[in-house]
């Protein structure tokens, strides 16, 4: 068992870390207020290939291995994870799906736009009645002549306000359920493609929300992801797993930085005469947050690092497990990040309010913790 990091990683770790500092530091506090990503921050990641960390070499991406892509979110959402959901809706929900799924007239079209930010991805899967439960999904789609024609409506969709292209979900048949299944390759300029409400959220609010509505959107049949009808559940199964380790990745890296400012704080504060982390109950409150993390952090790198030496089963295992730890230990570290500050933490000029408030969602998307235990449990059976 090796647990260090190669010297590319390395390189990344650091790229990415100064890169936050830098790029997305200065607008944290103006993006959380005002809800909106800076366009600033999508500039400046073209040129270092962030924007292409789900795409593979041959097509301008920077995709040599899942355990980087995992880093570069820990390391952004140490600063600001809304912009960390940006990238990663952009580079893996969409882009990376292409990737993999794709026939090679469909990735010679959209990849390595894509990898440069000429484009920009999203995914189009949750529904008004179709959360966790996603292959009871309603959007419909039919073909007619050289075309698939597409009804329904997406929400929760991060990156809809801003995106020229969707992977969205679609059955052709709900009589036979999830076997109908397929996805599509949808532009914005599509006839019948319609960019729906922008959403308000209590957290991530950097990373751009919304609704997808198709009235009659009108899809070349060269659209149809993969090039063959009903493999939408495949194609979305293949996909989860991978998504799970890095939203975990994310909730670590908001975790870590709750900490970090926590133990400064708990240093800083005097009450009675003297520093905080010299009480018991701040101590123990510190080291419980420490192991936790460390914890996540670990199971996130296996589980990462056997995804990409291919050991698919043992990984499918290692993404409930991380995504239902990682995603609830955030919440538990967020709380007492600012619970220590006392008064402090509840105001919006010490961070780590901004901290829990990004971390409720880990435990929701990609899954709820509920269905996390339940896909664990069936492992079990």
């Amino acid at each position: 068992m090796d647990f260090e990091l190669t010297t590319e990683q390395k390189m990344l770790q650091e790229t990415v870390k100064k890169f936050a500092q830098k790029e997305v530091a200065p607008f944290v506090e103006e993006m959380d207020r005002e809800e909106k990503f800076n366009e600033h921050l999508w500039e400046k990641a073209k040129p270092l290939g962030l924007l292409g960390m789900g795409i593979p070499p041959e097509y301008e991406g920077m995709l040599n291995d899942y355990l980087s892509f995992g880093l570069m979110g820990e390391e952004l959402s140490k600063v600001d994870a809304g912009v960390a959901v940006v990238y990663g809706a952009h580079s893996l929900l969409c882009a990376n799906n292409i990737a993999r799924n794709g026939t090679v007239e469909q990735k010679d079209r959209y990849l390595s736009r894509l990898a440069r930010g000429e484009l920009r991805g999203c995914m189009g899967l949750t529904e008004p009645g179709a959360g966790s439960d996603a292959i009871s999904l309603k959007t419909r789609a039919r073909k007619e002549a050289g075309e698939y024609v597409l009804n329904g409506s997406k929400t929760f969709i991060s990156n809809a306000p801003i995106a020229d292209v969707s992977v969205i979900y679609a059955t052709t048949d709900p009589e036979i359920g999830h076997a109908g299944l397929c996805a599509f390759i949808v532009e914005k300029d599509f006839p019948g493609y319609q960019v729906g409400r922008k959403l308000s959220k209590m957290g991530l609010r950097s990373s751009p929300t919304g609704e997808i509505i198709l009235e009659d959107c009108r899809v070349p049949e060269e659209n149809l992801l993969g090039g063959v009808e009903h493999t939408g559940l495949k194609i979305m199964f293949s996909g989860l797993d991978i998504e799970r380790f890095l939203w975990s990745c994310q909730a670590v890296g908001i975790a870590q930085a709750a900490f970090d400012t926590a133990l400064k704080y708990a240093k800083e504060r005097e009450q009675f005469s003297q520093p905080i982390i010299n009480f018991q109950m701040i101590q123990d409150k510190l080291a419980t947050m420490l192991v936790e993390i460390e914890a996540a952090r670990l199971l996130c790198y296996k589980g990462l690092t056997c995804w990409d030496n291919k050991q698919y089963k043992e990984a499918r295992m290692l993404a409930a497990q991380v995504k239902l730890y990682a995603c609830e230990m955030v919440n538990r570290v967020t709380a007492e990040a600012v619970h220590i500050h006392g008064g402090y933490g509840y105001m919006k000029e010490f961070p780590v309010e901004r901290y829990m408030r990004d971390a409720k969602v880990y435990a929701i998307g990609a899954g709820t913790s509920e269905v996390q235990k339940l896909i664990i449990a069936n492992y079990l059976r």
